[in-house]
This record gives C-alpha cells, structure tokens and sequence, in this order.
C-alpha cells in the first residue's frame, strides 16, 4: 500500500470572480436553496492563484485542471468561456474548460459551433433537470428525454464536443437511449451521479444504477461533489462510493476531482485530496495514476506533456 505522489489533473473545479455580476446565484442576497446548505462563504473570487495555493498545501503536484461552468448568465455563454481563456492567458490554467449552452435552443448549433472555436473548450454541460427522489422521477423525467434536447445533444458530434451529465442516479437509466444512439459523444457523468443519501437501500439503489452507463465505453465518471452537509470528508465516509465508481467503470474511466470552491463547504482541498490517496492506497500505481491523472488527461485530450516521463 502506498500514498500516490504523481501528477494531479484537478478534473473539475470552478474559476469565478462573483464581484461581477455574471453568476446570478452568487450574487448578494441570493440563495438557491443549495444542496449543501447555505454558500456565502463560496461567493468570493477563486482564480488560480487560490487553486495553485490550495494544491501546495494540499502538497499534491497539480499539473493541469479542467474548469466547469458556472451558471453564468445564460444568454451568454461564449462570453463566459472568453473570459475563461482571458484567464487561462494570464496564469496558464485552466488547461481546458466546460462550457455551457442550452440544448433545447433551436439556434444551439450556432452556438456549439462559437464555442468549438475557442482552443480551450472540450465539451457542455447542459443539466437536464432532476426529480426530488426516485419515486418521483417516474413521473418527472428529465430533459434527457426531450426530442427537442435530443436534438441539441446531437449536434455536439459534428463539432467535436463532449458532454457532461449532472443528473441525480435515478434519472440514469433514460440516458441509455442517447448512449446507444450516440457512441461517438463522450460523457462525463458529474459528482458520482450524486449519492447524497447513504442509507443502504439508496446505496444499492445508485450502484444498480451505474450499471445502465457503465457497460458504455464512452463513457466515464468523476468521483467528486460527495461531500455531505455536516459530514467529515473521510476515506471512511466517502471510500464506499470511489469503490463502487471504480468497481463498475475501472481506473480508466474515473477521474478525481475537487469541484472547489464549491466542495469548499464540506472540506477543505487538503482533505478532498488526501481522501482520494488513501481510499485508493491498495491499488497499483499506474491504477491510482489513471484517476489521479491519466483519465482526465485522456478524456479531456489534455497535453500528454502535463504527465511528465
């Protein structure tokens, strides 16, 4: 059993400066009834200087991070990831970013087709929506079942994007249709397929869950956003649910990643980290390099400079 020490690719996190306006639900007095509670503390700026500083006392090598959208004005998507490279120019990170666009839109295309322009940008996240639990989700399907996102979904092919789901486990299974109808359009399952309920009955639940996209080889997962309200982020309390991941998708299709600063409000970066290297300190090292790293790198066509020899 050893502790990894290799290169780190943070495969999810955010950059935001909620100072400007662009997030409405960072804005001053807003609250969006989150999931973890009540978020003030995250409605700062977070820049990668703040990554770079997290990661060293984190005393992880970060080599490279993938940013994710941040609910930014939804009329204007490209100015998000324009401004996300604007970023990227001044400090050399993020090294690849996930853009948003709303695929029900009729004009969506256009819109793809700007974005894939912009060097940094690998692929959309577009969240279909969820049911309350999953006894409700038989009567609230997700947007995943909409003909007029299908078609949106589609049109990510020609133009080279890939797509990262969030969506709670119990609206898992009406992906399938897209997965077999798309092979070609690599998904990012979010957050585990949010896991927040722990009882054991909804652990067996989301684990039969997984096996619907995990018998696709498109697709992968990032064990991230499993922080629990009020819950310590331990290797103990979080270990079941990277195991299960990697137990049904394999060291090559799971990726480890932050989702800071929003993660920020259950643990700090050090704990998420240092989580992440015990829970999986029985596995081989290219094992744990593959999560740590190798996927993300693989799956977000990173530089494969980034990993070093």
């Amino acid at each position: 059993m050893s502790l990894y020490d290799g290169p780190v690719i943070d495969a999810h996190h955010h950059f935001w400066q909620p100072r400007l306006g662009r997030q409405p639900w960072l804005r001053p007095g807003v609250d969006i009834g989150f999931r973890y509670g009540p978020y003030e503390s995250i409605k700062r700026d977070y820049l990668p200087d703040d990554i770079r500083k997290d990661a060293a006392e984190a005393g992880i090598d970060l080599v490279g991070t993938v940013t994710m959208e941040t609910e930014w004005e939804v009329e204007d998507p490209v100015g998000e990831m324009q401004y996300i490279a604007s970023i990227a120019d001044e400090h050399g990170l993020p090294d690849a970013a996930v853009a948003h666009a709303v695929l029900r839109d009729p004009d969506v295309g256009r819109t793809l087709e700007a974005l894939a322009e912009i060097l940094l940008v690998r692929g959309v996240r577009n969240k279909p929506g969820q049911a309350t639990g999953p006894t409700e989700a038989a009567a609230s399907p997700s947007l995943l079942c909409d003909p007029g996102w299908q078609r949106g979904y589609a049109q990510l092919a020609q133009h080279g994007l890939s797509f990262d789901l969030q969506v709670a486990w119990w609206h898992l299974h009406e992906a399938v249709p897209l997965l077999e109808a798309h092979p070609g359009i690599p998904v990012i399952i979010n957050h585990a397929a949010l896991p927040s309920d722990r009882s054991p009955d909804a652990l067996e639940a989301w684990s039969q869950a997984l096996e619907h996209v995990a018998r696709f080889p498109h697709v992968s997962m990032k064990a991230s956003g499993i922080g629990l309200p009020g819950v310590p982020w331990t290797a103990e309390n979080n270990g079941p649910i990277v195991r299960r991941l990697i137990e049904a998708f394999g060291p090559d299709r799971v990726m480890f990643a932050s989702n800071f600063p929003v993660d920020g409000l259950t643990a700090t970066y050090a704990e998420i980290w240092h989580g992440f290297r015990q829970i999986v300190s029985d596995l081989s090292v290219e094992e744990q390099r593959q999560l740590f790293a190798g996927t993300a790198q693989r799956v977000y066509r990173l530089p494969e400079q980034l990993l070093g020899g």
